[in-house]
């Protein structure tokens, strides 16, 4: 699969409109694997990147991943920030902060997912930016010179992606993982749905900041311990913090991995609800189904699988192709909420 971003990332590279030393230091925010980094390969390159299944694939092609670094001075900065403005503004200020004086920055982002705003907001900063534009996308880079960094507003947005009280100060969050703000309705639609018979061991997959995973806990007394199961780091770390009021009194275990590569396991019961975006805007169906079939794997005969997801979602032949019995409790809101349970054959 093709990544316009990470192509048009490397433009300035490739054109030689910016040149990095073979001795460069190099940090790569959010990053990405992808043929592009080959010509890496023998550089000091750091890639961070809080993703599963992007960590996955940086470490399979052999790079250095972190999930958060301490490190700075690095004579050149790349990233591809994320689409929520709040998030994306703290990781380019991150980026320059990173970056030692006289060091290059450089960001791409598609033209529909904020380009022309991330041109502007690196300008803001180091009062210039340069530009080339391919694949729709748009790569944006300056030099940091610190006499022209606008300081005030790099503390301003470094602060931008700080952890903080939400809903009345009920959770803590923080900009760009999943309805940060917000409890998704989705995932509200669902809540209210369980059971309180649900008991033993369960997980949940994609667990957010945490909210199915305290909704299960408040509901259910039953339950003995509860695996969370998210792919975005920093989102996990708000959901073990959401819950500490049950630690202590129920086993809870954060596992920071990509769902659809398996899961742990027996559960006598799974709850869900999964996404369907990865980078970009389109619909990804096969994230879910991968969610779905990870859940039969890791459910106990006659366990049970509470799913919500949206009405067009194709899901149903997944699921009763994993699943003994499937049935629909509710389509509201556009939409679905659902349970399975495995047979006692292993289907």
């Amino acid at each position: 699969m093709s990544d316009s971003a990470l192509e048009t990332l490397f433009l300035p590279l490739e054109t030689e409109a910016v040149e990095i030393s073979d001795d460069a230091r190099i940090l790569f925010l959010r990053a990405r694997a992808g043929r592009e980094l080959n010509a890496f390969k023998a550089h000091d390159l750091l890639c961070e990147q809080s993703f599963a299944p992007d960590r996955d694939a940086l470490q399979k092609a052999g790079l250095k991943v972190e999930p958060e670094t301490a490190a700075e001075g690095f004579d050149a900065v790349l990233m591809l920030p994320g689409r929520q403005r709040q998030e994306a503004r703290a990781q380019l200020a991150r980026g320059v902060a990173k970056a030692r004086p006289g060091g290059v920055v450089i960001a791409c982002a598609p033209n529909a997912e904020g380009a022309k705003t991330l041109e502007s907001d690196l300008a803001d900063l180091l009062g210039g930016a340069q530009k080339l534009s391919k694949h729709k996308c748009r790569v944006v880079w300056e030099t940091l010179r610190p006499e022209s960094v606008n300081k005030e507003l790099l503390a301003e947005w470094l602060a931008l992606d700080a952890v903080r009280p939400i809903l009345d100060g009920a959770y803590l969050s923080r900009p760009g993982i999943f309805a940060w703000d917000r409890i998704d309705p989705a995932s509200r639609l669902l809540a209210g749905l369980l059971p309180d018979s649900l008991k033993g061991r369960g997980a949940d997959l994609g667990a957010g900041f945490g909210y199915l995973s305290r909704a299960v806990l408040e509901k259910a007394p039953k339950v003995a311990a509860l695996d969370l199961y998210e792919a975005e780091k920093r989102a996990l770390d708000l959901a073990e913090r959401n819950l500490e009021a049950f630690r202590g009194k129920k086993t809870l275990n954060g596992i920071w991995s990509d769902v659809t590569k398996g899961i742990e396991g027996p559960y006598d019961f799974i709850v869900s609800n999964p996404p369907f975006h990865q980078a970009g805007k389109a619909d990804r169906a096969d994230v879910g189904q991968g969610f779905i079939r990870a859940a039969a794997g890791g459910l106990r005969p006659g366990g049970e699988f509470y799913m919500v997801a949206n009405r067009h979602l194709p899901y149903e032949q997944t699921l009763t192709q994993v699943f003994a019995k499937v049935d629909q409790l509710a389509d509201e809101g556009g939409y679905k909420v659902i349970r399975a349970v495995k047979g006692k054959g292993g289907r």
